[in-house]
């Protein structure tokens, strides 16, 4: 199984080869469809290579990603696997009238999706057409490489392809900045719902670095907010290594910052309250999402089951007077 362009950001050069060599020793290639977001009009599984490969629609054909995923993608496969398909919706043994020799049979009641979803990544792929597939690709990967360039001058970028570039995403690596200034990726994290974005992908596929696929959704304003807003993060963990701000306590281990956190009336920290919330001016011209919760201990919460339950048991209401009256 392989991926394509790969997690770690890159398109590796050597694809077609390492197909090759598999198909040599007699086995199959099957592509996880999760990056054809770098790849749509631009090149295919089959020109790698692969045999099989399912294709995320929650990446590259518009719908959320909660609403599906691969299991309502389309997977292909080349001709000389056809007979062992699984089969359409068929009474048990009609396989082989089909075809399907080698089927197992049917492995889903609904063998064609959701017919709630499905029509959204059909109208998206008929309006874009051919061509504006082909344009959210290399925008996808404009995208990535612009906000790697722009960050590679403040943050270490974790894999380059030959040239220097990126596929569709990038790794920045944070793991130095736990001797430096004991911030962690976590940290980092954290302090971005303090400008108002959600993190990119945590310590995946690297622990201790942030996955950033910007995708070709988002205009350059918004890429621009995030890539000052990481600017301007280094910027608080450099004030940290420079011994400005101590390694406890500091603006990236006390965030996110609630309304809470800055309407108290004692506030004993070593920053400021516009520091906390207000980082950059945009912040205070109406856009402004503030956390709910401030820190939790995730590792505890992962560990431990919590309940916040009211204790039902114990809990009696009163009669009502109309129910008293009937008793």
């Amino acid at each position: 199984m392989i991926t394509y362009p790969s997690t770690h950001g890159v398109f590796e050069e050597s694809i077609t080869e390492i197909c090759q060599v598999i198909h040599s020793n007699g086995g199959q290639v099957y592509m996880d469809g999760a990056n054809m977001n770098a790849q749509v009009g631009l090149t295919s599984p089959a020109n790698i290579g692969a045999d099989v490969c399912h294709l995320n629609l929650h990446k590259t054909f518009c719908i959320p990603h909660g609403g599906g995923g691969p299991g309502v993608g389309a997977i292909a496969f080349s001709k000389h696997l056809s007979s062992f398909a699984p089969g359409a919706v068929l009474p048990r043994g009609a396989e082989e009238e089909k075809g399907l020799k080698h089927s197992v049979g049917s492995i889903s009641a609904s063998m064609y999706g959701s017919a709630g979803i499905l029509p959204i990544p059909y109208l998206y792929i008929q309006l874009m057409g051919g061509k504006g597939l082909t344009r959210a690709t290399e925008l996808a990967i404009l995208n990535a490489n612009y906000m790697a360039k722009k960050l590679g001058e403040h943050y270490p970028i974790l894999y380059k392809g030959k040239n220097g570039s990126a596929a569709h995403e990038f790794i920045i690596d944070a793991r130095g900045f736990k001797s430096t200034a004991g911030i962690e990726a976590e940290d980092i994290a954290k302090r971005l719902m303090d400008y108002g974005f959600h993190a990119p992908t945590l310590s995946f596929p690297i622990s201790g670095t942030l996955m950033i696929e910007p995708t070709e959704s988002e205009s350059k304003k918004e890429i621009d907010r995030l890539v000052e807003s990481l600017v301007e993060i280094r910027k608080e963990i450099r004030e940290v290594e420079e011994g400005k701000q101590g390694k406890e306590g500091n603006v990236l281990k006390n965030a996110p910052h609630t309304i809470g956190d800055v309407v108290r009336e004692e506030w004993g920290r070593s920053y400021g309250r516009e520091k906390a919330v207000y980082p950059v001016k945009w912040l205070k011209e109406g856009y402004k999402p503030w956390p709910a919760v401030g820190r939790i201990d995730g590792v505890y919460g992962d560990l431990n089951l919590v309940c916040t339950c009211p204790k039902v048991e114990s809990y009696q209401e009163e009669p009502k007077e109309s129910d008293q009256k009937k008793q």
